[in-house]
């Protein structure tokens, strides 16, 4: 019986002709290929074509068939202990009836399997019972290092983050501690070394006990506490040295340190004017000798006859990280007894009230130093002079600054304290303003829902020619994007609802678990959504004196994207 024909191999070459099948035309001579090559590509396509088997012949080249495998009798199942027939012990008296007939009865053997003994099937299902197999042993914990206390055993995934230039541990990355303390003593070191699952040093941070950002690196090297504080120094002054070109008479506030980005993690200080306001925001800098150092560098570097230094805790970040409460009086004053807690700094020209005991973060918003002057840019250069609207203006800064180049600027807050003191600011530039500003005390979800509404609102109030979204951190953890971008979401909506054909709309966002793809996402989802053209002109971020630490991606936390609508 002839064998069938079987598929060539990839390795095999072409055979040749056999004789005892003549073909029924004569095979292919080389240079008679009816494809001739007229160029390079096609003479490349046409040796193709001559290298490749006739197919008359390729039944001949196919390999034949291996035997196929027999198949291996399938295992038996372990069935469970209540279909299982107990054994009897010998002699003994038949049970009940259905015993009885499970012992008389003969068992019905299927076919092909006469010869398998039934005294193996207990043991065989004995064995494959998941209950008589030994219990894998347990994984052994890690082995502990021996080094001398303290010392903070980070996981190989923060290890691989501190050496790609990450600053941070989280708490639950933190394999081993060891304080070194007496028994029954809670006082942690402020400074530990920290160093990897072979006990590979990878540096010296400050520790958290209490804060999910357990470790914060201040080293590569290992240092102990003077040498802390003289690299405290250090920095300190070279951070301040790098702010001191953007002090001007028309600027005289910024931020002269900025945490991890400065290599001074957990410490914020911002300049208004003459007074400097210092944060702590790290339970290992909760120290004395910590406050003095900066209190003598500022004085130092600053060097100004009415400077007061004053320290403000972030008060969510003081109960999460267990610090201690500052005292009344300041760190230092040049008038030690009148101290200045309230001033007036100027911000691209224009004047701004300042208070030490209120306000948001340190007192105002310094970020947005740039983006104001930038939105006034685009509504002049794109002619969108007319109807603003600022979404939670705070005390006024992207409202003021366009009320020098727009006619009528309108600033909404749920703040009655800040549009007091955003009233106070108007008045003090009312000289250089050209707008008529007004101020509308409510939450900005409403305002906006009732002005975009058709229903509720007139031709007027959806004719605005540029509108400011700076909203609060609406995600300040990462459980909270999911609830933050439907909520910028709407805001962008109702504002593309009430913008003009070719106005402009200036979105910010300062929750750095939202992304720059999230933040354009959500903007392009709200003007299919409006019907709305969006063109995105320019994206900006904080100011210069808020640098961005690119191995930290947490420093980069405000994002402002200036779009024209049509």
């Amino acid at each position: 019986m002839p064998k069938p024909p079987q598929k060539p191999s990839k390795s095999a070459r072409p055979a040749a002709k056999s004789p005892s099948r003549p073909t029924s035309r004569p095979p292919v001579r080389p240079n008679s290929s009816p494809y001739q090559a007229s160029s390079p590509y096609q003479a490349r396509a046409g040796q193709a074509f001559r290298d490749q088997p006739e197919p008359w012949r390729r039944h001949q080249e196919e390999p034949e068939a291996e035997a196929p495998k027999p198949r291996k009798p399938a295992p038996l199942r372990a069935y469970p202990a209540r279909f299982q027939v107990p054994e009897t012990k010998a002699g003994a008296k038949a049970g009940s009836g259905r015993e009885k007939s499970a012992q008389t009865t003969p068992s019905r053997v299927p076919a092909g399997k006469a010869g398998r003994p039934e005294t193996a099937r207990p043991a065989r299902r004995a064995a494959m019972d998941p209950a008589s197999k030994p219990a894998p042993a347990a994984k052994s914990a890690p082995a502990r290092l021996d080094l001398p206390a303290p010392y903070a055993v980070a996981s190989r995934r923060a290890g691989d983050n501190l050496r790609r230039g990450h600053l941070w541990v989280y708490a639950t990355e933190i394999e081993q501690i060891e304080l070194g303390g007496q028994p029954g003593k809670l006082a942690a070191p402020a400074l530990i070394p920290v160093v990897d699952s072979r006990g590979i040093l990878l540096g010296t941070a400050l520790y958290s006990p209490a804060s999910q950002i357990a470790l914060r690196l201040v080293s590569r090297e290992l240092v102990d506490g003077a040498q802390w504080l003289t690299l405290v120094a250090e920095r300190l002054r070279a951070a301040i040295a790098r702010r001191k070109p953007l002090l001007t008479a028309d600027t005289n506030a910024c931020r002269l340190v900025f945490s991890e980005a400065d290599s001074l993690p957990g410490i914020i200080v911002d300049k208004y004017a003459d007074i400097v306001v210092l944060q702590l925001l790290a339970k290992g800098l909760d120290s004395g000798e910590i406050r003095t150092i900066c209190a003598e560098v500022l004085r130092e570097e600053l060097g100004s006859e009415h400077l007061t230094i004053w320290e403000r805790p972030d008060p969510r970040i003081r109960e999460l990280e267990g610090l201690s409460a500052p005292t009344a009086a300041p760190l230092y004053s040049a008038t030690p007894d009148a101290p200045v807690a309230s001033t007036i700094f100027r911000l691209n020209g224009l004047s701004f009230h300042f208070d030490v005991n209120s306000g948001q973060k340190t007192g105002a918003f310094l970020d947005q130093r740039e983006n104001y002057a930038a939105a006034a840019r685009w509504a002049e250069a794109k002619g969108a002079t007319g109807k603003v609207l600022d979404v939670c203006t705070y005390q006024g800064g992207f409202a003021l600054h366009l009320a020098r180049v727009c006619r009528e600027v309108t600033g909404v807050d749920a703040s009655r304290a800040s549009l007091e003191v955003a009233e106070r600011n108007l008045a003090e530039n009312r000289a250089a303003l050209r707008a008529e500003v007004e101020w509308v005390e409510g939450d900005a979800f409403e305002v906006l829902r009732g002005w975009a509404e058709p229903k509720s609102g007139s031709e007027a109030d959806r004719a605005w020619d540029l509108i400011v979204l700076d909203p609060p951190a609406f995600a300040k953890t990462k459980r909270a994007v999911e609830g933050a971008l439907r909520g910028y979401k709407e805001l962008n909506l109702r504002a593309l609802r009430m913008l003009r054909v070719g106005g402009l709309l200036v979105t910010c966002s300062c929750s750095h678990h939202v992304t720059w793809g999230e933040l354009e996402a959500v903007v392009a989802d709200a003007a299919v959504d409006a019907h709305r053209r969006v063109t995105l002109l320019e994206r900006r971020g904080a100011a210069q004196d808020h640098p961005v630490l690119l191995n930290l991606p947490e420093s980069e936390y405000l994002k402002c994207l200036i779009c024209e609508v049509d």
